[in-house]
């Protein structure tokens, strides 16, 4: 065990489209976990952005991977790229684009890889936003609560899994919507721990749009994908409501 614990490392897997503005902090919140050696390979797939952020993940030495867009496509070519080096200790981070880790989750993520070496258990970070608001807290407390009572995770959490794991059960799907609710279900509550860090996400769409109206339709389209509802059709009605 002591030996797969050396083994251990991370590789980080980030879906984008048109993530230039909220990129660099995600980057900057990586670089310490970078210098130490915990992240040993960083990839970005992207979704065909029109933007720079390609350029800006080239630049902070990311291996980009092209690929048509939607979430579950894009971090199931991210993750095929990133198994080529997992290795028998290789543990792989999916983190959105609009999401930063808070100082000191690299120590979090050490121990919990420590604990966990050659099980089958994955970890995801506490739910935070980028807003000192009365309804970002709320909101906050909900999904503590949703990860607690239901083990659903979303992926604005991040999930740490272990290679091996990822692979034995069979990765994303190539899904526009739930991608990451369908993989925590077959991960299951009981393989899925909490890491003692923040994932801090940017609230602007909360913000915009207004906290309770997101969230009920976010319920809306999550209690429809539950009663059977196509992901196709729950992600052409989640990006009427974005546009």
């Amino acid at each position: 065990m002591h030996l797969m614990a050396r083994m251990s490392h991370v590789i980080v897997v980030i879906p984008s489209l048109n993530a230039a503005p909220s990129l660099p902090d995600t980057f900057a919140s990586l670089e310490p976990a970078i210098a130490c050696g915990l992240i040993s390979r960083w990839v970005l797939a992207d979704g065909g952005s029109g933007d720079a952020t390609v350029k800006l993940a080239r630049a902070r030495g990311f291996d980009v991977v092209k690929s048509l867009p939607g979430r579950g496509v894009q971090l199931a070519a991210g993750a095929a790229r990133a198994m080529e080096s997992a290795g028998e200790g290789g543990w792989l981070l999916f983190l959105h684009a609009d999401t930063r880790l808070e100082p000191g989750w690299a120590k979090s993520v050490k121990a919990f890889m420590a604990a966990h070496a050659g099980g089958d258990v994955a970890g995801y970070f506490q739910f935070a936003l980028d807003d000192d608001s009365a309804p970002a807290r709320r909101l906050e407390r909900f999904v503590a609560w949703r990860c607690a009572a239901f083990g659903l995770p979303y992926g604005d959490q991040g999930l740490l899994i272990p290679a091996q794991l990822y692979e034995r059960l069979g990765g994303y799907k190539l899904m526009r919507l739930f991608e990451d609710v369908e993989l925590v279900r077959r991960i299951g509550k009981r393989r899925l721990k909490p890491l003692p860090a923040r994932a801090i996400t940017s609230a602007e769409r909360f913000r915009s749009e207004g906290y309770l109206r997101r969230s009920a339709a976010n319920l809306v389209l999550l209690a429809r994908y539950f009663l059977g509802a196509d992901p196709q059709k729950l992600a052409r009605a989640y990006g009427r409501r974005k546009a």
